[in-house]
């Protein structure tokens, strides 16, 4: 609840002050604590870290790097903020320029206990006080602020963490209060490969189609061969092209569609050849070619340049569905409820099993079983293809008389059935072990054993009349362990059941899925993207005047990603690429006037954008050499001669300092000329003024002890948080490997 601009929050727990009217939200009270100006309040030795913000504001965190993960209190000063607004002063995630730094840390402290992060509002804000803390002159501030690498949605081991100033909850959209200094933890030092997706999270998966084939019939089954490496399509006449003869098997090229060849007969009931489709492809033969079932109860072979199928006609009734046996010369077929081993060769069969009912199955033979599933009854029946009998039977919930699918990973022995808008996923032993839920029905299951994957098609309804329907399908990835999606969901345009059950093929390691759409007689062809996950990072760098410095960075990803680098000359305020910085080596001679700045590397593909976490590159004067620049004019004691002169680089150049189009504050306060040492380097915790602005500082206190003002501790109003969009529920920490 964001309260009203002007109103203070309140809440149950806490009086009403007199005379001031407070909103519901205040709940989350402020404990205050003194603590005196100058104090050394973090125990971490790191160099004090400032960044300057779009309206020349001064923030200074006492320690930035190596931090304890479990807390740690660092002192945060700043100088030149506006004197009209309040702002926030927390650990947040950095979402870089004109993005929210959110979520971040500071929960709902209903104790009124928190230090996580600091309230600072003008002199004479209603809010002055019980819960904020007042600006000391010039929009001046020096606090104490404790933080730790995880809590309230923000996970710095994940995601880029900077200490921000921000607008308080009266002004969240104003983003010219965002100064943002970054931050890491013990463990997870700057260098550290991942990066930061920009537009989606980095190593996000995708599929793209990149091809449609339109050369094989209506396809009702795929199969891509594993040793000729050739797709296999089992096809049907299209309707609306009933004067030409579709049907019979077709080898495929996998790269364009190509039909390689094409076989339309096969022996019917009196053995002689007839045109026939193939409904259901079992298994490939050695080499090249497939067995595969043909209408009505027909089982025959064919590879690449046969003009016709051997096999032979089984009595009974219709073949409902087929796999290989498990002797060479056999295949498994279902007739309805009955299932056989039969001799390819002859059509004898050597051993049959009734089940209770159910029309089709799926054949584990690493671990000798069939699963056979019964739609109408809601039951899943496991047969041990040793004895050839039922061992174990269970339920199929939700089933409502519609089929699905029924497979198994061939890796982990998991039987996969689809029914309805569900896929029930049981382990080897037929325990239920998860329900995928879907939008459309599920239709077909494939796995990729080497990545670990299970690829589901789902297709639409196809009656328009129904509200849940709209014509599209999906194709859903999910991780085959524990069924986390492994990539984005892929909308199906126009596959619908109407006219055909999808069927899919992948490629062992799952670089290309082919998926059918028999309403549209096409089968799409995908491959798979990732966007950029950085493998490689830059680390801050500290070098004298003069020398090279080489920052190097490097990600992989699906298309292989470009690379650009970037330079921030304002703290990581504002960023621009370097000219001609496409490698992933950025070499270049430090100067002076580079003091300070921070560089990232981008890189990107057609799935999106992923950025290296900001180094800061630190250069100090060579020995007896660098000034800084001649044009940085004298400076005197009580300007500190960088504040006037600035760091005198007028101009852009080649080696990567980001100082074209115009004069560069110094970073340092030394490069300006001749001020003096008293002002010439601004100490940022307990020592003149931050930076090299004003020179006037001295080694005796802060800005604010200077003055006498004693400087406290307070909490960030939780209320003011929700309401600033500041806090989020917390989220399970992202996968980072390859696939997702």
């Amino acid at each position: 609840m964001t309260p009203t601009p002007g109103t203070p929050p309140t809440g149950p727990g806490r009086p009403r002050r007199p005379g001031r009217r407070l909103g519901a939200a205040a709940v989350a009270a402020l404990l205050l604590a003194a603590v005196p100006a100058g104090a050394a309040v973090s125990a971490d030795a790191a160099t004090p870290k400032s960044a300057t913000g779009p309206q020349g504001q001064k923030l200074t965190v006492s320690a930035t790097t190596g931090l304890d993960p479990a807390g740690a209190k660092i002192r945060v000063t700043g100088e030149g903020y506006g004197t009209t607004s309040g702002i926030y002063v927390a650990l947040c995630k950095d979402n870089g320029a004109n993005r929210v730094p959110s979520p971040c840390l500071g929960g709902a402290d209903m104790s009124g206990g928190s230090k996580n992060s600091q309230w600072i509002v003008p002199k004479g804000d209603p809010y002055e006080g019980e819960l904020a803390l007042p600006f000391g002159p010039g929009g001046t501030f020096d606090v104490e602020i404790e933080i730790r690498s995880e809590g309230d949605g923000l996970d710095c081991a994940d995601v880029p963490c900077s200490v921000v100033t921000r607008a308080d909850h009266r002004a969240s959209g104003d983003r010219t209060q965002d100064v943002r200094i970054p931050v890491t933890f013990a463990g997870q030092e700057p260098g550290e490969p991942g990066g930061e997706g920009v537009d989606v999270p980095a190593g996000t998966v995708s599929y793209k189609p990149v091809a449609v084939f339109t050369s094989a019939g209506k396809p009702l089954d795929l199969l891509l061969h594993p040793d000729s490496k050739k797709l296999y399509v089992g096809a049907d006449n299209i309707p609306d092209t009933a004067d030409t003869d579709e049907r019979g098997l077709y080898v495929l090229n996998p790269e364009d569609g190509k039909a390689e060849s094409r076989i339309t007969d096969a022996p019917g009931s009196t053995g002689a050849l007839r045109a026939s489709a193939a409904a259901r492809i079992s298994g490939p033969l050695p080499g090249d070619g497939v067995v595969y079932n043909y209408p009505l109860r027909g089982v025959g072979s064919a590879k690449a340049g046969d003009t016709a199928a051997t096999g032979v006609w089984l009595a009974g009734s219709t073949i409902t569905d087929i796999a290989p046996g498990t002797a060479p010369g056999t295949v498994l077929v279902a007739q309805g409820a009955k299932l056989s081993e039969i001799e390819r060769a002859t059509g004898t069969a050597t051993r049959s099993l009734t089940l209770p009912g159910g029309t089709q199955f799926a054949a584990d033979h690493a671990r000798g079983a069939v699963w056979f599933s019964d739609f109408a009854a809601g039951k899943l029946h496991r047969v041990d293809l040793a004895s050839f009998a039922v061992t174990a039977s269970f339920d199929l919930p939700g089933t409502d008389s519609i089929a699905g699918f029924t497979e198994v990973d061939p890796a982990s022995g998991a039987v996969w059935v689809g029914v309805n808008r569900s896929v029930l996923v049981f382990d080897a032993t037929g325990k239920p072990v998860k329900t995928l839920v879907g939008k459309d029905l599920a239709r077909d299951a494939a796995f990729d054993a080497a990545g670990g994957r299970a690829f589901v098609a789902w297709q639409d309804g196809g009656d328009l009349s129904d509200p849940a329907n709209d014509n599209n399908g999906t194709l859903t990835v999910y991780d085959s362990t524990d069924f986390t999606p492994a990539a984005k969901d892929l909308s199906l345009p126009g596959n619908q059941t109407q006219l055909g059950a999808a069927s899919l093929a992948v490629e062992p390691g799952g670089a290309t899925v082919f998926v059918t759409s028999p309403a549209e007689g096409k089968i799409t062809r995908l491959t798979r993207q990732v966007s950029p996950l950085v493998t490689q990072a830059p680390a801050d760098r500290s070098v004298r005047a003069g020398e090279e410095v080489a920052l190097t960075a490097r990600a992989e990803g699906t298309p292989e990603p470009s690379v650009r680098w970037q330079v921030s000359t304002d703290g990581s305020q504002t960023w621009r690429e370097l000219d001609g910085a496409t490698e992933p080596v950025l070499t270049f001679t430090a100067k002076s006037a580079q003091d300070g700045y921070r560089y990232r590397a981008e890189f990107r593909n057609d799935v999106g954008t992923t950025r290296t976490a900001p180094v800061t590159l630190t250069v100090t004067e060579a020995t007896g050499g660098d000034t800084g620049g001649g044009n940085g004019g004298s400076g005197d004691s009580t300007t500190g001669g960088a504040a006037t002169g600035g760091d005198g680089s007028t101009g852009g150049d080649s080696d990567g300092d980001g100082s074209d189009g115009g004069t560069s504050t110094g970073a340092s306060g030394s490069s300006g000329g001749s001020g003096s040492s008293a002002g010439s380097s601004g100490s940022t915790v307990g020592g003149g003024s931050v930076g090299g602005n004003t020179g006037a500082g001295t080694t005796s206190g802060g800005s604010l002890a200077a003055t006498g003002i004693t400087v406290i501790s307070v909490t960030l109003l939780a209320a003011a948080l929700l309401g600033g969009g500041l806090l989020i529920h917390r989220r399970a920490r992202r996968r980072t490997s390859g696939l997702a």
